[in-house]
Protein backbone atom coordinates (compact mmCIF):
# COMPACT_ATOMS: atom_id res chain seq x y z
CA UNK A 1 0.00 0.00 0.00
CA UNK A 2 0.96 3.69 -1.12
CA UNK A 3 0.90 6.10 1.23
CA UNK A 4 1.85 9.60 0.84
CA UNK A 5 3.75 11.01 3.79
CA UNK A 6 3.52 14.35 5.77
CA UNK A 7 5.77 15.88 7.80
CA UNK A 8 5.19 16.08 11.73
CA UNK A 9 7.02 17.40 14.31
CA UNK A 10 8.28 15.19 17.75
CA UNK A 11 6.26 15.17 20.15
CA UNK A 12 9.19 16.06 22.55
CA UNK A 13 8.53 19.20 23.27
CA UNK A 14 12.41 20.40 23.98
CA UNK A 15 13.18 19.01 20.71
CA UNK A 16 10.68 20.75 18.32
CA UNK A 17 13.40 21.62 15.87
CA UNK A 18 13.77 17.38 14.76
CA UNK A 19 11.10 16.43 12.38
CA UNK A 20 10.48 12.94 10.83
CA UNK A 21 7.59 11.71 7.96
CA UNK A 22 4.84 9.39 8.57
CA UNK A 23 2.73 7.88 6.38
CA UNK A 24 -1.07 9.64 6.01
CA UNK A 25 -3.61 7.05 7.31
CA UNK A 26 -6.42 9.62 7.31
CA UNK A 27 -7.00 12.35 4.48
CA UNK A 28 -9.99 14.40 4.25
CA UNK A 29 -10.22 17.16 2.10
CA UNK A 30 -13.42 19.45 1.67
CA UNK A 31 -15.77 16.76 3.23
CA UNK A 32 -19.00 17.82 3.19
CA UNK A 33 -22.31 16.12 4.80
CA UNK A 34 -25.67 17.04 4.14
CA UNK A 35 -28.05 14.16 5.36
CA UNK A 36 -31.29 13.47 3.75
CA UNK A 37 -33.40 15.55 5.67
CA UNK A 38 -31.58 18.68 4.37
CA UNK A 39 -29.53 18.73 7.59
CA UNK A 40 -25.82 20.11 6.67
CA UNK A 41 -23.85 18.14 9.34
CA UNK A 42 -20.42 18.97 8.36
CA UNK A 43 -19.28 21.72 5.91
CA UNK A 44 -14.81 21.96 4.61
CA UNK A 45 -13.75 19.65 6.53
CA UNK A 46 -9.65 19.22 6.00
CA UNK A 47 -7.83 16.96 8.05
CA UNK A 48 -5.11 14.87 7.79
CA UNK A 49 -3.45 12.42 9.95
CA UNK A 50 -0.19 10.51 10.23
CA UNK A 51 0.50 7.13 11.77
CA UNK A 52 1.05 6.94 15.23
CA UNK A 53 -1.11 10.57 16.17
CA UNK A 54 -3.60 10.15 19.00
CA UNK A 55 -6.45 12.83 17.76
CA UNK A 56 -9.15 13.76 19.79
CA UNK A 57 -12.25 15.38 18.28
CA UNK A 58 -14.24 18.33 21.01
CA UNK A 59 -16.96 20.27 20.09
CA UNK A 60 -20.80 20.81 21.10
CA UNK A 61 -23.20 18.74 20.78
CA UNK A 62 -24.20 18.07 17.07
CA UNK A 63 -21.42 19.54 16.02
CA UNK A 64 -20.47 16.43 13.66
CA UNK A 65 -17.68 14.54 15.89
CA UNK A 66 -19.28 11.64 15.21
CA UNK A 67 -20.31 11.94 11.88
CA UNK A 68 -16.51 12.33 11.16
CA UNK A 69 -15.70 9.26 13.21
CA UNK A 70 -18.44 6.98 11.21
CA UNK A 71 -17.57 8.30 8.10
CA UNK A 72 -13.67 7.08 8.41
CA UNK A 73 -15.19 3.91 9.64
CA UNK A 74 -16.75 3.85 6.38
CA UNK A 75 -20.46 3.48 7.98
CA UNK A 76 -21.34 6.50 5.80
CA UNK A 77 -20.27 8.33 3.28
CA UNK A 78 -19.09 12.12 2.61
CA UNK A 79 -21.97 13.91 0.33
CA UNK A 80 -18.83 15.71 -1.60
CA UNK A 81 -15.23 15.93 -0.75
CA UNK A 82 -12.18 13.64 -0.56
CA UNK A 83 -11.84 11.24 2.35
CA UNK A 84 -9.19 8.66 2.09
CA UNK A 85 -8.43 5.69 4.98
CA UNK A 86 -5.27 3.94 4.48
CA UNK A 87 -4.34 4.59 1.11
CA UNK A 88 -7.97 3.41 -0.36
CA UNK A 89 -11.74 4.23 0.71
CA UNK A 90 -13.19 3.90 4.03
CA UNK A 91 -15.02 1.10 3.78
CA UNK A 92 -12.61 -0.94 1.93
CA UNK A 93 -10.04 -0.14 4.81
CA UNK A 94 -12.76 -1.66 7.02
CA UNK A 95 -14.32 -4.20 5.40
CA UNK A 96 -11.53 -5.99 2.99
CA UNK A 97 -8.79 -5.08 4.82
CA UNK A 98 -9.42 -5.15 8.00
CA UNK A 99 -7.40 -2.07 9.40
CA UNK A 100 -10.24 -0.12 11.13
CA UNK A 101 -11.97 -1.31 14.44
CA UNK A 102 -14.32 1.12 16.22
CA UNK A 103 -15.66 1.33 19.83
CA UNK A 104 -18.45 2.74 20.19
CA UNK A 105 -19.71 4.93 23.72
CA UNK A 106 -22.09 1.95 24.31
CA UNK A 107 -19.62 -1.59 24.40
CA UNK A 108 -22.23 -3.63 22.33
CA UNK A 109 -21.52 -7.19 23.71
CA UNK A 110 -23.68 -9.78 22.85
CA UNK A 111 -25.34 -11.05 26.48
CA UNK A 112 -25.08 -14.40 25.78
CA UNK A 113 -21.61 -14.90 25.06
CA UNK A 114 -18.71 -15.21 27.26
CA UNK A 115 -16.30 -12.61 27.83
CA UNK A 116 -13.60 -14.76 25.47
CA UNK A 117 -16.32 -15.57 23.02
CA UNK A 118 -17.42 -11.92 22.46
CA UNK A 119 -13.51 -10.97 21.78
CA UNK A 120 -13.10 -13.57 19.47
CA UNK A 121 -16.26 -12.90 17.23
CA UNK A 122 -14.23 -10.65 14.67
CA UNK A 123 -11.69 -13.15 13.88
CA UNK A 124 -14.73 -15.92 14.12
CA UNK A 125 -16.68 -13.75 11.36
CA UNK A 126 -12.96 -13.78 9.04
CA UNK A 127 -12.74 -17.43 9.48
CA UNK A 128 -9.29 -17.45 11.51
CA UNK A 129 -8.68 -21.06 12.90
CA UNK A 130 -10.03 -21.26 16.29
CA UNK A 131 -6.83 -21.78 17.77
CA UNK A 132 -5.26 -18.61 16.68
CA UNK A 133 -9.09 -16.97 17.68
CA UNK A 134 -8.45 -18.42 20.81
CA UNK A 135 -4.39 -17.37 21.50
CA UNK A 136 -5.12 -13.56 20.28
CA UNK A 137 -8.08 -13.40 22.35
CA UNK A 138 -5.98 -14.10 25.72
CA UNK A 139 -3.76 -11.75 24.27
CA UNK A 140 -5.30 -8.65 24.53
CA UNK A 141 -7.52 -9.59 27.40
CA UNK A 142 -4.69 -9.59 29.54
CA UNK A 143 -3.34 -6.35 27.80
CA UNK A 144 -6.94 -5.22 29.52
CA UNK A 145 -6.25 -6.80 32.57
CA UNK A 146 -9.45 -9.12 31.81
CA UNK A 147 -7.62 -13.07 31.47
CA UNK A 148 -9.01 -13.85 35.26
CA UNK A 149 -12.75 -13.41 33.10
CA UNK A 150 -13.07 -15.07 30.11
CA UNK A 151 -16.04 -17.29 31.08
CA UNK A 152 -17.69 -14.63 33.13
CA UNK A 153 -21.06 -13.30 31.00
CA UNK A 154 -21.58 -9.17 30.18
CA UNK A 155 -24.66 -9.20 33.04
CA UNK A 156 -21.51 -10.14 35.83
CA UNK A 157 -19.48 -7.46 34.70
CA UNK A 158 -19.21 -3.94 35.64
CA UNK A 159 -19.24 -0.94 33.47
CA UNK A 160 -15.85 -0.29 33.47
CA UNK A 161 -14.38 -4.00 32.32
CA UNK A 162 -17.01 -4.08 29.56
CA UNK A 163 -15.88 -1.51 27.89
CA UNK A 164 -12.54 -2.96 28.62
CA UNK A 165 -14.13 -6.47 26.64
CA UNK A 166 -15.29 -3.92 24.08
CA UNK A 167 -11.38 -2.50 23.55
CA UNK A 168 -10.19 -5.57 23.81
CA UNK A 169 -12.59 -7.21 21.15
CA UNK A 170 -11.45 -4.26 18.43
CA UNK A 171 -8.12 -5.11 19.81
CA UNK A 172 -7.96 -8.92 18.52
CA UNK A 173 -8.52 -7.96 14.86
CA UNK A 174 -4.98 -6.16 14.88
CA UNK A 175 -5.84 -2.83 13.47
CA UNK A 176 -3.92 -0.14 12.04
CA UNK A 177 -6.70 2.80 12.92
CA UNK A 178 -8.70 1.95 16.39
CA UNK A 179 -12.01 5.00 16.23
CA UNK A 180 -13.48 5.08 19.66
CA UNK A 181 -16.93 7.39 19.75
CA UNK A 182 -17.18 8.76 23.73
CA UNK A 183 -16.11 5.10 25.01
CA UNK A 184 -15.62 6.12 28.33
CA UNK A 185 -18.62 9.05 28.91
CA UNK A 186 -21.13 6.71 31.19
CA UNK A 187 -18.02 5.41 33.35
CA UNK A 188 -17.46 7.46 37.06
CA UNK A 189 -14.30 9.40 37.23
CA UNK A 190 -12.08 7.13 38.51
CA UNK A 191 -13.02 4.43 36.90
CA UNK A 192 -12.43 6.80 33.46
CA UNK A 193 -8.99 7.71 34.30
CA UNK A 194 -7.73 4.40 34.83
CA UNK A 195 -9.08 3.62 31.26
CA UNK A 196 -7.67 6.62 30.42
CA UNK A 197 -4.17 5.25 31.58
CA UNK A 198 -4.47 1.74 30.34
CA UNK A 199 -5.69 2.92 26.57
CA UNK A 200 -2.40 5.09 26.25
CA UNK A 201 -0.24 2.00 27.07
CA UNK A 202 -2.40 -0.06 24.50
CA UNK A 203 -1.85 2.78 22.09
CA UNK A 204 1.77 2.88 22.94
CA UNK A 205 2.28 -1.04 23.21
CA UNK A 206 0.37 -1.95 20.19
CA UNK A 207 1.53 0.90 17.80
CA UNK A 208 -1.93 2.26 17.14
CA UNK A 209 -2.90 5.31 15.39
CA UNK A 210 -6.17 6.52 17.40
CA UNK A 211 -8.85 9.12 16.71
CA UNK A 212 -11.28 9.70 20.00
CA UNK A 213 -14.34 11.38 19.70
CA UNK A 214 -15.20 13.19 23.87
CA UNK A 215 -16.97 16.00 25.18
CA UNK A 216 -14.02 16.12 28.52
CA UNK A 217 -11.71 18.75 27.32
CA UNK A 218 -9.28 17.71 30.39
CA UNK A 219 -9.52 13.30 28.71
CA UNK A 220 -8.48 15.28 25.21
CA UNK A 221 -5.59 17.18 26.65
CA UNK A 222 -4.83 13.85 28.98
CA UNK A 223 -4.67 11.60 26.17
CA UNK A 224 -3.94 13.31 22.79
CA UNK A 225 -1.18 14.57 20.51
CA UNK A 226 -3.04 16.73 18.81
CA UNK A 227 -6.85 18.09 19.30
CA UNK A 228 -9.52 18.94 16.75
CA UNK A 229 -12.08 21.69 17.78
CA UNK A 230 -14.82 21.67 15.97
CA UNK A 231 -17.44 24.40 15.02
CA UNK A 232 -21.44 23.85 16.18
CA UNK A 233 -23.58 22.65 13.23
CA UNK A 234 -22.60 22.66 9.98
CA UNK A 235 -19.48 21.56 11.81
CA UNK A 236 -15.99 22.23 10.71
CA UNK A 237 -12.87 22.39 12.21
CA UNK A 238 -12.17 25.39 13.75
CA UNK A 239 -8.35 24.85 15.08
CA UNK A 240 -6.13 21.91 15.90
CA UNK A 241 -4.49 22.24 18.95
CA UNK A 242 -0.90 20.56 19.60
CA UNK A 243 -0.75 18.89 23.08
CA UNK A 244 3.16 19.06 23.59
CA UNK A 245 3.49 17.42 26.50
CA UNK A 246 5.88 13.83 25.99
CA UNK A 247 4.75 10.41 26.76
CA UNK A 248 4.14 8.51 29.38
CA UNK A 249 1.86 11.17 30.72
CA UNK A 250 1.92 10.69 34.67
CA UNK A 251 -1.33 11.14 37.00
CA UNK A 252 0.68 14.19 38.28
CA UNK A 253 0.73 16.23 34.91
CA UNK A 254 -3.13 16.69 35.44
CA UNK A 255 -2.38 19.47 37.93
CA UNK A 256 0.41 21.22 36.11
CA UNK A 257 0.42 24.79 34.66
CA UNK A 258 0.94 23.49 31.10
CA UNK A 259 -1.80 20.81 31.83
CA UNK A 260 -3.92 23.91 32.74
CA UNK A 261 -3.14 25.99 29.95
CA UNK A 262 -3.70 23.41 27.29
CA UNK A 263 -7.38 23.06 28.89
CA UNK A 264 -8.08 26.62 28.90
CA UNK A 265 -6.85 27.56 25.14
CA UNK A 266 -9.04 24.22 24.00
CA UNK A 267 -11.63 25.42 26.17
CA UNK A 268 -11.43 29.45 24.31
CA UNK A 269 -11.63 28.02 21.15
CA UNK A 270 -14.73 25.90 21.66
CA UNK A 271 -16.40 29.35 22.80
CA UNK A 272 -15.16 31.30 19.56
Amino acid sequence: MSLHAAKKLSDNPTDQQKTDYSPVLVNLEAVHKVYQTGTIALHDVNLQITQGEFISFVGPSGCGKSTVLRMIAGLGEPSSGKLEVLGTTAKRAREENNEVAFVFQDATLLPWRSVLDNVVLPLELRGVPKQDQQREAMRVLEMVGLKDHVKALPRQLSGGMKMRVSIARALAAKPKLLLMDEPFAALDEITRQNLQNELLNIWKQEGLTVLFVTHNVFEAVFLSTRIAVMTPRPGKIATMIDVPMPYPRKETLRTTHQFSDIAAEVSSALVH
